[in-house]
């Protein structure tokens, strides 16, 4: 076998691993679960979807309203009501501050964090404070691209396999799929960013005019100091991409010189 289709294959395989133990595994183990918690149906919670939450929640941000000894363990926080994040890896950090949200009580200010298919942090103050300037909630946003996430998943990681089992050049073009990812989060995430900057109601106690939310780095909304940066599965899938790419062009210059010989 040529070199590159070698080196094509392990860069895929380690591309798959990061994708699947990320997002992928999470997700799929946890999928469904918030809503069976929210129709108050906790018995129906899977014990797979329990330890799966409690391996991935560990050292997490939790709400600061959450009792500390339910931070790690889903039963204890079913049972106490506490707020309850995704499985996956967050991708993006957004974080509000101001002066009616004290550094001594929210040293980190109103965080929330973007996964593939929810969200994490303290998600119910956040939405408070939405609606506090007539914004919709966080759940109305990306609604089919959380409904699709796993599946879309699943179907690319099969891809990628078929990449790895077949020296086709049309099949090399699947790993351009992946190495957008990033991209591709960025954009859907700052279109649902103007999609509701740009779509306030009249039920804010607070008016202001239409705007576009700070995508990454540091602004100002209203009273608010807003931080908006990347988080540890955006570089994850930062690895994916370049993973994906070096598979893509390795594999590439495999068919095209065995074809020659």
């Amino acid at each position: 076998m040529h070199k590159s289709f070698k080196k094509a294959n392990i860069f895929a395989t380690i591309a798959i691993v990061l994708l699947s133990v990320s997002f992928t595994i999470p997700m799929l183990g946890f999928h469904s679960t918030l809503n069976k918690i929210h129709d108050q149906k906790p018995e129906e919670v899977s014990s797979i979807a329990k330890t799966t939450w409690n391996l991935y929640n560990k050292g997490r941000y939790k709400s600061i309203a959450t009792d500390k000894n339910a931070h790690n363990d889903l039963d204890k926080m079913i049972n106490t009501q506490g707020e309850i994040g995704v499985a996956s890896l967050p991708i993006w950090a957004v974080s509000l501050e101001a002066p009616n949200y004290p550094k001594e009580a929210f040293p980190q200010g109103i965080p929330v964090f973007f996964h593939f298919d929810g969200f994490s942090g303290e998600v119910h103050e956040m939405n408070t404070i939405n609606h506090y300037v007539g914004m919709d909630p966080m759940w109305v946003g990306g609604t089919f691209e959380r409904e699709i996430g796993i599946y879309a998943l699943l179907a690319l990681t099969l891809g990628m396999i078929f990449f790895i089992l077949y020296n086709n050049k049309l099949m090399t073009y699947v790993m351009l799929v992946p190495a957008s990812l990033p991209v591709l989060f960025i954009a859907d995430y700052s279109y649902w960013l103007y999609w509701f900057g740009h779509n306030l109601h009249d039920w804010g106690a607070f008016k202001i005019k239409p705007f576009m939310p700070t995508v990454f780095g540091d602004g100002k909304i209203a009273q608010f100091i807003t931080h908006s940066y990347p988080t540890i599965g955006f570089y994850i899938l930062v690895a994916i991409s370049l993973l994906s790419l070096l598979a893509y062009f390795a594999k590439q210059k495999a068919i095209k010189e065995t074809a020659v010989s």
